[in-house]
């Protein structure tokens, strides 16, 4: 007589080994980005009270060996709680992060500007600001290009060059 067949357990329904490496690496990503926040930011975070007090903890840890085992152990706390207790810090953290790009490359544009502003095609680049921003006090810029060069010729200190980068910066 036949035996009744039992439901099987096949691997297929878990996920693979190399799947759970990646979330624990990713885990343990997560967890770093945590510890190396500043008190204040991560106070603002919503997370589990044993994992706020798991980070401080690794804060506290000096030695390199002993910190990468208490990041070991706080990954392994996260791990044991669900990935929703994390979605809030993770958008907060990811939303930082783009952030900060965004102000980065705001940051780079004003860069390119005044080395615009102060290259051979100074006076061009120049009067097409002045037409785009007609609010601008077009004495004291065309002052400060002006310095900005002299002092660059000079190899002075940037004074002027920073003043100018300030203007920009408050203009857009």
């Amino acid at each position: 007589m036949p035996r009744p067949t039992e439901p099987s357990t096949t691997d297929d329904d878990r996920p693979s080994r190399s799947a759970r490496r990646r979330e624990a690496l990713d885990v343990l990503t997560f967890a770093k980005q945590l510890s190396e926040l500043p008190p204040a930011r991560l106070a603002k975070l919503e997370l589990p009270d044993d994992i706020r007090e798991e980070v401080a903890e690794v804060q506290r840890t000096p030695s390199h060996v002993a910190h990468k085992r208490q990041l070991a152990h706080l990954a392994k706390l996260m791990r044991a709680h669900d990935e929703e207790d994390f979605a809030v810090a993770r958008a907060a953290l990811a939303n930082d992060k783009a952030t900060g790009a965004r102000e980065a490359a705001a940051l780079h544009h004003l860069e390119t500007l005044r080395e615009d502003l102060l290259g051979e095609n100074g006076d061009a680049a120049l009067t097409t600001f002045i037409t785009a921003h007609p609010d601008v006090d077009r004495q004291q810029l065309h002052t400060l290009v002006r310095q900005a060069r002299m002092e660059r010729e000079k190899g002075k200190p940037p004074r002027a060059s920073r003043e100018l980068f300030r203007i920009l910066r408050d203009l857009l």
